[in-house]
């Protein structure tokens, strides 16, 4: 996992965590606050990411675990970026490897372009994987990655337990609310 990957995901969860107690309690800080002026008009957007191919797709023998049995979409703001996004999570009964072998040819398929990283690491079977598509003002980043323990805490997510039979992993999608190119950080 590479630092961005890793911290970036705590990031995620730690914002969405804030703005959700922030929402059940009344209280909101500005930096986790959702912005209906940032997402407001993006249905359309986030509508398109949904609709990518390769969010259903998945290697034979895939499950939904229970708790991620439907595809989580939306959009969400931090530090002042609005980011769309869709996602799912799965839990798979082999290795990783067959998981990230499954997913590279699935994304070039779709027309995914690999990042620098993914495309170096091809031949020691990275396990975790990023690609881009589009230009600016259509551009959207596919992130395929492990969960780990300390992701579903910091998400506040139970783990079911069909991920004690294998290894759980996330595909996810996302944009710029407000068009601007999105890239992976290599």
């Amino acid at each position: 996992m590479t630092p961005r990957e890793g911290a970036g995901r705590h990031v995620v969860a730690l914002v969405l965590t804030v703005w959700a107690t922030g929402a059940l309690t009344g209280c909101q800080t500005s930096a986790g606050a959702i912005s209906a002026s940032e997402c407001e008009g993006t249905e359309s957007r986030v509508d398109k990411l949904k609709s990518y191919a390769v969010l259903d797709s998945r290697p034979e023998g895939t499950v939904e675990p229970q708790g991620f049995e439907s595809l989580d979409a939306g959009c969400w703001e931090d530090s002042g970026d609005a980011q769309l996004y869709a996602e799912r999570t799965y839990v798979f009964p082999g290795a990783e490897a067959d998981v990230t072998r499954h997913y590279r040819a699935a994304a070039e398929q779709g027309g995914w372009t690999p990042s620098p990283a993914t495309r170096r690491s091809l031949e020691k079977q990275a396990t975790n994987l990023c690609f881009t598509r589009g230009e600016t003002g259509n551009a959207a980043m596919l992130d395929v990655y492990f969960l780990t323990k300390e992701i579903l805490d910091a998400e506040e997510s139970k783990a079911g337990p069909e991920f004690s039979t294998g290894v759980g992993y996330r595909v996810s999608i996302t944009s710029s609310a407000d068009g601007s190119a999105i890239s992976c950080q290599d």
